[in-house]
């Protein structure tokens, strides 16, 4: 976080190897890290912009091979510099989940 800026976050956040991808079976695009996550939502990368307020289908891979489904919103979206692992780096907040899925991310957050 800058410095300057206020932490407004009320949920606690986990580094967890938590992969995500749009969902869909025809989803090519290869699964990205979570650079973090709670169980109100993640922050990760993107090479597609997405303009606050969008809703995305995402689906979750977790360490154990499991995987979730559940809908977002983006949050905030911020463009990365050329040539690095992604073209932005994105906040997004859970606007639906499965309770156990939710449940499940509570585990890892709480390590």
């Amino acid at each position: 976080m800058s410095p300057g800026v206020i932490d407004r976050r009320c949920f606690p956040r986990a580094q967890v190897p938590i992969l995500v991808r749009p969902a869909g079976f025809l989803t090519r695009v290869a699964p990205r890290r979570v650079h973090d996550i709670s169980l109100a939502g993640l922050r990760t990368h993107s090479d597609e912009p997405h303009p606050v307020g969008a809703r995305l289908e995402l689906e979750l891979f977790f360490p154990d091979g499991g995987s979730a489904t559940c809908l977002a919103e983006v949050v905030w979206s911020d463009a990365l510099p050329d040539g690095g692992a992604a073209r932005f780096e994105i906040g997004l907040r859970f606007v639906e989940a499965h309770p156990e899925d939710l449940k499940r991310i509570a585990a890892l957050v709480q390590g």
